[in-house]
């Protein structure tokens, strides 16, 4: 049985993943989707014509992996897609997110997604593919996004590294770095518990323009796995900062940003 899993599948861009990989992707017997909501899981496994399967895990919990390759063998399963979009952010400085969210930040985006990957390239063949949600963010550091911006560059490096790991096994790796999505909920948690939020004038990002929908990131993300790129960067404000990034200095960048969160 070839299955597509797809993590953070409770909402947002996981959620969408699992509807256009529905309509769009051929080959695959079955949707697994793994999130910690299994409600929420439910509701989405109810809308897709593929059999569904709700895989409702915390993947900051070490021990699920051991279950969910226990899946694997027990199902005869053979990984044809894996989309990894579980991950979270916080805006503010390293007074306004707590130790405990920057440790989650780097547990979740970073630790768990190397995890849940090397749990299902076992279970994967010539010919499937891996995508990873990366971040415009992890093109250069950004002040009042800190820690989630270098979890982000981990995450875009490690992507990088594999597909160069995995060309002999031929198996595609993609990494997708999106600006700012405004239909998840990823921007609400990102700036939740700031008490200044009524005043966009006291926030550290004022404003999010020009930010892309999670649609138009999923179409684009999926057309670039299949055609075997390396990256996708979904809209032109995160092509642009992609290319200013390999040219400008880091410090450049850092006060460009600094100009661009004050907008």
């Amino acid at each position: 049985m070839r299955i597509a899993l797809i993590t953070g599948a409770s909402s947002g861009m996981g959620a969408e993943f699992a509807r256009q990989i529905d309509r769009t992707e051929k080959g695959i017997d079955e949707i697994w989707l793994l999130a910690r909501r299994r409600q929420r899981l439910e509701e989405t496994a109810g809308q897709l014509r593929h059999a569904a399967r709700a895989v409702p895990m915390d993947l900051t919990d070490r021990t699920c992996f051991e279950s969910l390759e226990k899946m694997f063998r027990d199902g005869g399963v053979r990984v044809g897609l894996l989309v990894n979009c579980a991950g979270y952010g916080k805006i503010g400085n390293y007074e306004k997110v707590s130790r405990f969210d920057s440790e989650n930040m780097i547990d979740l985006n970073c630790r768990a997604a190397v995890d849940i990957t090397l749990a299902c390239l076992p279970y994967m063949k010539a010919g499937d593919r891996i995508i990873q949600i990366c971040s415009t963010a992890a093109f250069q550091p950004l002040q009042h996004v800190n820690i989630y911006s270098a979890t982000k560059a981990f995450l875009y490096n490690y992507t990088r590294a594999l597909r160069m790991e995995l060309l002999p096994r031929k198996i595609a790796v993609l990494a997708v770095c999106p600006y700012w999505i405004r239909d998840t909920e990823f921007i609400g948690i990102a700036e939740k518990g700031k008490k200044e939020s009524a005043d966009r004038k006291n926030m550290p990002i004022r404003h999010y323009t020009f930010a892309t929908t999670a649609d138009r990131v999923v179409r684009s993300a999926l057309r670039c796995s299949r055609l075997g790129f390396a990256v996708c960067t979904p809209g032109v404000v995160c092509t642009l900062d992609r290319i200013f990034a390999k040219i400008l200095p880091r410090e450049a960048m850092l006060y460009i940003w600094e100009f661009w969160r004050r907008i």
